[in-house]
């Protein structure tokens, strides 16, 4: 429960009233209802401003979307040179062999996106890494497995059915 604090007032004579001899009047004691008025919350501190790349926004996001569509690329040509360099290997050697090769790849792309210069904002700076990471692995294994697919074709229909 609040408290209130009770205010006293030295008694005031009404001059509306004409004062009556001998009667004595009782002190008048003020009660105040509203809050005590507590200070005001300390503003917020101020924010660091943000640094705004207008003019350079929409250059480091071609800048990120040429990386994305080289990474693109790149995924398609190198899933379909997987399959001829890797030929000569057999079962999981071939298999380690691609996919470090496809890591390698993505590590020049790396390069190429450090190459590039881009000014990006502080909170970006996983955007050369990350940007298009997903599609260059999911395109370059598509590529490889269809590729391997249609240049081994002719060894598939060989095989014997397991149905009949």
């Amino acid at each position: 429960m609040a408290k209130h604090k009770r205010r006293k007032s030295p008694p005031t004579v009404d001059s509306r009233e004409p004062s009556k001899a001998g009667t004595s009047s009782l002190p008048t004691i003020d009660i105040d209802d509203s809050p005590p008025h507590a200070a005001p919350p300390p503003p917020p501190p101020p924010r660091p401003e943000r640094v705004t790349f207008d003019t350079d926004t929409a250059e480091y996001k071609k800048k990120l979307d040429l990386l994305f569509w080289i990474r693109v690329c790149l995924a398609v040509a190198a899933g379909t040179a997987a399959t001829f360099i890797f030929e000569p290997l057999e079962g999981e050697e071939r298999r380690w062999a691609s996919i470090g090769f496809m890591i390698v790849l993505f590590g020049v792309t790396i390069g190429i996106g450090k190459g590039m210069r881009m000014q990006l904002p502080s909170s970006d700076r996983k955007k050369l890494v990350t940007q298009g990471i997903g599609s260059y692995i999911f395109i370059y294994l598509f590529m490889w497995i269809v590729s391997y697919t249609l240049v081994n074709i002719s060894s598939l229909e060989e095989m014997p059915s397991l149905l009949g």
